[in-house]
Formats: C-alpha cells, structure tokens, sequence
C-alpha cells in the first residue's frame, strides 16, 4: 500500500487509505492485531501520529494490559507523547485501573522516558471518575508530580489538574493551597476553587466553606479580567442556598439574567434549590414553571423543595406529573419523593412508592432507599416495622439507618428499643456524640437521670464532645452566627436584654417551659435558664431588634430544633407578630400567629 502523503503529519495521515481501515475496523483485538501487523510491514509502525490513532483504536477495545503494554515497549524511547495519548484515552473511557497499571508499567522499564506534564492530568481525572477508593493513588500521583516536574509543580496542567482532583475529592484545604500558588489563575481555577467550597458545604461542611465562597466570588470581580460565567454561578447560588443567604442568592439570580448567562439545567437547578433552602418556595415555584424545558435535575430539585417545607401531597403530585410528561426518573427520584412522603407523614404513599421504584421502573433500591422508608416508618411510630425493614435488607445496615431509627425512638419514647440500636451503633460509630446525646435525650424525657448521667459520663471517659448548636441569621444581607449561651457579638449585652423581654412576654402568655429537654438533672430555674440560650434563641432576640419588622426572620440551624424552642417561636410568632421561617437539620419550620407548618410532626 502506497501513497504520496507524509504519515507524520496529522493532515495527511487523515487522507491515508489506512485511516479508512482504522475507522471501520471491527471492534475486536484480532483485527487490532491484524492492523498493527500492516503497521509494521508498511513502515507506518515507525511513525508518531499514525501510532497515536493506533492506540486509541486499542482504548476503544477491552485490552488486556500485555497488549498495550507490548505496544509502547516496541517503540524506541523518545517523548511519552504516545503513552499520554492512551492514558487520556483510557481515563476517558473509564478504565481507571488499566490506565493506573499501564503508567506503573512504564515507570519500571528502564529506558523509557519520564512523564511530562500531560501525562497526570489524565491519570487524576481517572481516580476522581473512580471515587474516593483511588484517592489514595490520586494523593500519590501528586508526589510524581513534584518528583518529575519539580517541587512547586509550576505547570498550568500539573496544577489545574491537581486543583481538580482536591476539589473533587472535598480537600478544600489542598485545593486553596494549590490555588493560592497560581500566580494568575483562568476562569476555569476560579471555577473549581468555589465548586470546592460550594461542594464541601453542600456536604454538610462547615459555615464557613460557603462564606469562602462568597468571598473568593467577591474577590474574583475585584481582582480578575475574567467575567463569571453559568459554572461559576451555580457554585455561588449553591453556596448561597446552603448559607440561607437569600439576599445574596436574590443578587447572584439577576447576575445571570443582566448578563444573559444561559439558564440552563445546572443553572436552574441550582437556583431552584437556592429558593428552596432559603426558605422561598414560592420563588422556587416561579423558576421551575418558567423553564421551557424541565428535566429529571429541575423535577428532583422541585420536589426536594416541596419535601423539605412538609408539602409531601405536592411533591407527590409532581412527581405523577413527572412520569405522565415521559421525563425520566433516577434513584435521586425516589430519595426526594419517599423523604417528602416521610416528612408528611404519607406513610401509605411512601410505601407505594418504594415498591413502584422496584416494580414499575425496575430501580433495585439502595441504601438510601431503606434509608428514606425507615425515616418514614419511625417518625409515624412504626417502630417494629422500621425495625424489620433494617433487619431484612439485603445489605449491610449502616450508621445512619439506625441513628435515624434512634431518633424515631426518642420521638416516640421507647427507651427498650433505643437502648437495642443504640448497641448497634456503637460497634459502627463509636465516637459520634450524636448518637450518645439522643439516647440521653431518652432517659431525660422519662427522668431516668441515673441513665442520662452514666451516658454522660462514658461521653467524658471517651473524649467526645456534643456537636454545640449553631444558628444563623440574615440581617440585610449580612450572615450572623450565634452558640448556645454566646456572648461574642458586639450587640450581645442589648441581645441579652431582648432575652429577658422575650421570657417576661412569653410567661404573661402562659409558656411553662419543657424542661426535660434538657439533658441534666439540675434544678428546674438552671434548666430554664439553658433552655432560654439555645442558639436560635439568640437569633431571634438579635433579630427582633436588628430587622425590619415587616421581613421574615429566617434562620438556618444546624441542629434539630428542640421541643421548647419549636414551642416558644411559635409563642413568639404570636406575640411580636413576625413570620419566623427556620430550616433546621432536616426540614423547614414556617411559624406564623402562633403555629407552625410543620403541625408538630417533624
């Protein structure tokens, strides 16, 4: 076979009557074989490029290492242009560990040259595409990186690969130091800096990653030729969702619409999801019926909102109307749907629809599955048959299965069965305070100090602290975060005396307080007293002061509300006539002239 064409050059080899032979070749390792045999005798074999559309004939394939291995190794040592070719290839195809031993391979052969700065971006994209198993090989591939390429790692593909893999993997710490080193970093290092913080947050990470957040966009306008574009929003208006920052997810939402950013389906969901977390379901709603083109992320997005605000009936409509319109559904489907029945209190649709996910759209359940029908059979006070859907799963039960059975157990006060799974859990999760303070809780309610107090002290013996409670409030657009029985805030001596007005005020109504919400067996006006600092306590009482008394007070906590505190802001909501949303560990609480949205079941 002849031709006039050079086969170095890439335009010529794509006219080569040999290009035509690689592109219908038939997809199996003979007729690799047989090709590269004409390579070979044809002189072809000899040549960089037309070797490089050899490899990728052969990623395409289900090689076995010995072949692509063989191949690399016939060739004279010269630069790894070939061998980044196939790692590429076969990170792209999601073959994580042929690529991983193919590299390890050609670092044991003697002659063959070392890898250059495009040789790891491939390699790290194919461990984060593998998840957190190969984040140790990820970890070690950075070492080569400082190895081969020197300690700073200077390149810009060593680098933004790097800054990739940590942000994927939620080592925000690393991500920011890589990030830090880059003098002049592109939009897409700005990208993924935020995503790292938006993910970790999003997580359940601390406060303090979506605040980076915010300021790293702020500092991105200030300091950069580069405009933001629809990835950097959705990292911002996650971050905003995750803070209750409405002010600032309000400001990020005409950001896009002023600038003409496409509002596509990251987009949308993310701020459908903002809308939602910041406690503005209605807005929520007006993004998702505006969109022209709903798909399964928008319709998850929407029912998760409409679940975590109690409207478990219009979630479950959504989602027949979901399936009526042909979108398709997932696994995620099913978490949102079933929670949103779970926070309701749907227990027969709930249980409908796990076992339409299995018959009707052939979706095995998961863990999370199980998960959601336990949540949905415990906080209705089925605790036997909760019980037995853990004891009948066809996997391993984790922690969180049977924390959310705990949880139900101290709803419902069933100290036999709680102590049962608190013994389960500690073979699981020996150092969570979590689990310790619920079975506290327990024996607090019934008065069983005895018991409240040996849990206490194995808590003391062992070194695990209880998670304190954190409440935060927007205050024109600012975030304020207050502790329980905190005293760091400049105001805090007038926040102080709002306390006392609101107790006054709150007794005149009739309030005795649930002391037994407290988990000490001390004297009943030193139980009041701890109740009375609770950290959305202090919120509120900052807020009253602080706000205009026509807005909303919205505050985020991370910790359940306790049964007093869900008790007194409904009182309160009455008293100073303000609409007080709180959106606590799990759910939304909208209280309004002295009720709640929730109607006590949550």
């Amino acid at each position: 076979m002849t031709s006039s064409c050079n086969p170095t050059s890439p335009c010529g080899f794509q006219s080569h009557p040999i290009s035509l032979v690689l592109r219908s070749c038939p997809k199996s390792l003979s007729a690799f074989n047989q090709v590269h045999a004409h390579f070979i005798t044809s002189g072809l074999a000899r040549h960089t490029f037309p070797l490089s559309r050899l490899l990728l004939l052969l990623s395409s394939l289900p090689p076995s290492l010995p072949h692509a291995a063989s191949l690399l190794s016939s060739l004279p040592p010269s630069s790894p242009f070939l061998l980044n070719t196939l790692l590429s290839s076969l990170a792209d195809a999601g073959r994580t560990h042929l690529a991983l031993s193919l590299y390890s391979h050609h670092l044991l052969q003697p002659l063959s040259p070392p890898p250059n700065n495009h040789t790891f971006p491939s390699l790290l994209k194919a461990c984060v595409a593998a998840g957190p198993p190969f984040a140790p090989v990820g970890r070690a591939l950075h070492a080569h990186i400082l190895k081969f390429l020197g300690h700073d790692a200077a390149d810009h593909f060593a680098r933004a690969a790097l800054l990739s893999f940590y942000s994927r993997c939620g080592k925000v710490a690393y991500c920011r130091r890589i990030f830090d080193r880059i003098s002049n970093p592109d939009l897409p290092a700005w990208n993924c800096m935020l995503s790292a913080y938006a993910r970790c947050c999003s997580d359940g990470g601390d406060a303090g990653s979506g605040m980076q957040a915010l300021f790293l966009f702020r500092r991105l306008q200030l300091s950069s030729a580069f405009r933001p574009n629809e990835i950097t929003l959705v990292a911002l208006i996650s971050s905003c969702g995750d803070l209750g920052a409405l002010g600032q997810g309000i400001w990020a939402h005409a950001y896009v619409e002023l600038h003409r950013l496409v509002v596509n389906q990251f987009v949308a969901t993310a701020l459908i999801e903002m809308y939602s977390k910041c406690g503005r379901l209605d807005l929520a709603e007006q993004v998702f019926v505006s969109l022209p083109q709903k798909d399964m992320l928008c319709y998850n997005a929407m029912i998760r909102g409409f679940g975590i605000h109690g409207r478990g009936q219009q979630a479950v409509e959504l989602f027949n109307k979901m399936t009526k319109e042909g979108v398709s559904v997932d696994e995620v489907t099913f978490v949102v749907v079933t929670s949103s029945c779970a926070h309701a209190g749907l227990v027969d649709e709930g249980e409908r629809l796990f076992y339409r996910m299995q018959k009707e759209f052939e979706i095995e359940p998961k863990i999370e599955h199980y998960g959601c029908l336990v949540d949905l059979l415990g906080r209705s006070g089925k605790l036997e048959e909760a019980e037995k859907v853990i004891q009948s799963m066809p996997m391993k039960p984790n922690a969180i299965l049977f924390r959310s059975l705990l949880t139900a157990c101290a709803i419902h006060n069933n100290i036999e069965m709680g102590e049962r799974v608190i013994s389960q859990l500690m073979h699981s999760e020996p150092e969570h305070g979590g689990n310790y303070v619920l079975l506290s809780n327990m024996y607090a309610r019934v008065c069983r100090w005895d018991g409240a107090m040996q849990v206490r002290k194995v808590m003391k013996d062992k070194g695990i602290d209880k998670t304190p409670g954190s409440s935060l409030v927007e205050i024109d657009g600012c975030m304020h975060e207050f502790l329980m029985g905190d005293k760091t805030h400049p105001l805090w001596k007038e926040i102080y005396a709002m306390l006392d007005e609101m107790d006054r005020r709150l007794h005149e109504f009739g309030y005795m307080p649930r002391t037994k919400d407290v988990l000490f067996d001390v004297e009943e006006e030193d139980k009041e007293d701890a109740l009375s600092y609770h950290s959305e306590r202090l919120a509120i009482a900052f807020a009253l002061l602080s706000s205009d008394p026509s807005v909303p007070i919205r505050i985020i906590k991370n910790l359940r509300v306790c049964g007093d505190c869900h008790l007194t802001t409904k009182l309160i909501s009455g008293i100073y006539r303000r609409e007080i949303i709180v959106r606590d560990r799990s759910r939304f609480h909208h209280f309004r002239s002295w009720t709640c949205s929730c109607l006590d079941y949550w």
